[in-house]
């Protein structure tokens, strides 16, 4: 059985969740709560990023990271799949929260894979 020691990972991890926070109250701060569309795929994608990360903070998986890139590329794919890339509030909230979930991910499925693993 390989085991990781995951404490480098949490600081990610927070940040997902801060990444999270940040996009949920974004339709609110950045003027587009009004527009249906953006705003719930802000808010239902904050939800599961949260989710995610908090599960992450709990016991890591790697798995629990691709999660969370996916719904990275979901955000910046968001914008034209559900038509509001006139809206440029939502549109640059998604893309620059889209852009640095994936990166956050990224790192730690990096981590991850380049951490020497202690057996058990």
């Amino acid at each position: 059985m390989l085991t990781a020691n995951t404490d480098g990972r949490r600081p990610l991890d927070l940040c997902n969740l801060i990444l999270a926070a940040c996009l949920f109250i974004s339709p609110w701060l950045l003027g587009f709560a009004g527009a249906t569309m953006p705003a719930r795929s802000a808010w239902i994608a904050a939800v599961a990023l949260a989710l995610v990360a908090c599960a992450a903070l709990t016991a890591f998986a790697e798995w629990e990271e691709w999660v969370s890139m996916v719904l990275g590329v979901w955000l910046m794919a968001a914008p034209w799949a559900l038509g509001f890339t006139g809206d440029h509030n939502a549109f640059w909230t998604h893309m620059v929260f889209g852009a640095l979930t994936v990166a956050v991910s990224a790192w730690a499925v990096w981590d991850y894979r380049h951490e020497p693993h202690a057996t058990a």
